[in-house]
């Protein structure tokens, strides 16, 4: 019986290597919105790629940021395709989750944030993978989502990569590896949080006019 814990970067690299690695790129990127480490993965297949560590699985950059990058971009076509070809369907007036007013919310959200909302969507764990399917949906302009996606996907594989990798040349990752990663899923929680408060205080003047 295969034993991996699913939140765990360094599990999930000893456990799959760097086929499951990219697998699970791809399916975050817009296949399936699991909570996955995406980020915490690609930092520190980045700084597995660095570390000389016998201990420790040792991965090809070139590999890691090619592969990567590539699936990312896939995973959100896909999810994009998915989106646009059956999301229409899934949001009623009377849903539990898919409602028309996200729909909504999220044709208004695009509208507002363009192509800058699929690029900065990568950097949030979930998020990534439900912007796709939402801009697919809103039937935002494929050109316009291509564009963003492969930006989107370049920046955040090349930054948490080649993060990881400076790190991994500079810092014993078994030692740092916990804190590194809590770093990170602060990080990217601030974005969300962000645009929380933007429409929590966007209701309130509404609400006080």
């Amino acid at each position: 019986m295969l034993a991996v814990s699913w939140l765990d970067p360094k599990s999930l690299i000893e456990t799959f290597g760097t086929i499951g690695l990219l697998l699970l790129i791809f399916v975050e990127s817009g296949i399936f919105p699991a909570p996955l480490p995406g980020d915490s993965l690609l930092v520190l297949a980045g700084a597995f790629s660095a570390t000389t560590n016998s201990s420790d699985p040792h991965l090809n950059l070139a590999v890691v940021l090619i592969g990567a990058f590539v699936l990312a971009i896939l995973g959100a076509q896909i999810g994009y395709w998915i989106g646009h070809r059956f999301g229409t369907r899934l949001f009623k007036p009377d849903a539990h989750v898919f409602k028309t007013e996200y729909l909504e919310r999220a044709q208004e959200f695009f509208e507002r944030r363009g192509a800058g909302a699929v690029v900065l969507a990568r950097f949030v764990p979930v998020v990534r993978t439900i912007v796709p399917i939402l801009a697919g949906t809103s039937r935002m302009d494929s050109r316009r989502f291509f564009a963003a996606n492969v930006l989107g996907a370049g920046l955040w594989v090349g930054s948490t990569v080649m993060l990881g990798f400076t790190l991994g040349k500079s810092l014993n990752i078994d030692r740092y590896i916990y804190p590194i990663v809590a770093v990170i899923i602060i990080v990217s929680l601030i974005p969300p949080f962000v645009e929380w408060r933007r429409h929590r205080r966007a209701q309130s003047q509404a609400a006080g006019s």
